[in-house]
């Protein structure tokens, strides 16, 4: 099949050698440049602006939007909008909030463009292992583009999740998921770190073993075996959490709809906690300690 890829970002580039890789004519446009000259240089077809894309793509047209969510996004699909025409697909890869969606697809509408979601999940990995892809939209249009999504993912590892919003929708408790995941192995470890068999035990072979049949096996434990190989006590890095913005929505969510996800929201507050290590209600809690119980303080200097 032919389409067009607008991003070439980690995974967006990736994304693009895998499609060449499965047959696929991929027709490419960067902010910068130099991406898609090293895409060309793969076998991509290059453009220099997104006119050029939709010019160089064949009736109907399938473009693959692969850019930060929110304005950056919207403001690339309204410019896309006004090149194509009546029956062509814009497919939005990126992480955005499934609202957002629904709100496009009516936009979008109106001028006879298709729109669909697309969650993807894979990382820098993608290319080598696949890219598990959660899709939404009109059942009809999935099915005319399911041949790239059946390039892009692993032996089983697409699925129509239904109508527009849905596939960002499972992507989106996806990640609040993996908050959970990546928090609950953050305290085991720390537990381990702070035990009295501190000198004995090694992190990388515990999660090696973990993973050797036990019940907490995951992909995740065969990354920490690589993090703790290359930084045994994980001292070269800064314990600074950022997040995406998927895990808000998951919570957000489920405050929306009264559903007691209080791991996925604690996972969610301590990424907010690991960015102020001097946090103003930590100090509220010292001075406290200190008005109620005579408790010692620590200076500001210490």
């Amino acid at each position: 099949m032919q389409i067009g890829i607008i991003g070439l970002g980690r995974m967006g580039f990736n994304m693009t050698r895998r499609l060449l890789q499965g047959g696929h004519t991929v027709v490419v446009y960067n902010r910068t440049g130099e991406k898609v000259e090293s895409a060309a240089k793969e076998g991509a077809v290059p453009s220099s602006s997104v006119e050029e894309l939709v010019e160089k793509l064949d009736l109907p047209r399938t473009v693959l939007v692969m850019l930060p969510a929110g304005e950056v996004t919207d403001t690339y699909i309204r410019k896309l909008s006004t090149f194509l025409t009546e029956g062509d697909l814009i497919i939005d890869g990126g992480n955005t909030y499934y609202k957002d969606d629904m709100r496009r697809l009516l936009e979008l509408k109106h001028i006879g463009i298709r729109y669909m979601d697309a969650g993807i999940s894979g990382g820098i990995w993608g290319l080598q292992l696949g890219y598990c892809t959660m899709v939404g939209g009109n059942k009809e249009d999935f099915e005319r583009v399911e041949p790239l999504f059946k390039s892009l993912a692993p032996e089983g590892g697409y699925l129509y999740c239904g109508p527009s919003g849905a596939g960002h929708f499972v992507k989106m408790v996806h990640n609040g998921i993996e908050y959970a995941l990546m928090e609950a192995y953050g305290e085991g470890f720390e537990i381990l770190d702070a035990s009295p068999y501190k000198e004995t035990l090694d992190h990388q072979k515990i999660a090696h073993l973990w993973n050797q049949g036990s019940v907490i096996r995951s992909w995740l434990l065969e990354l920490l075996e690589t993090a703790f190989r290359n930084d045994p006590g994980l001292n070269k890095i800064r314990g600074f959490v950022d997040d995406s913005g998927e895990g808000r929505w998951t919570v957000q969510q489920a405050v929306e709809t009264g559903v007691p996800a209080t791991t996925i929201a604690h996972a969610l507050f301590k990424r907010f906690q690991s960015r102020n290590p001097n946090l103003f209600s930590d100090r509220l809690l010292a001075a406290l300690r200190k008005e109620f119980g005579g408790h010692d303080t620590r200076s500001a200097d210490e």
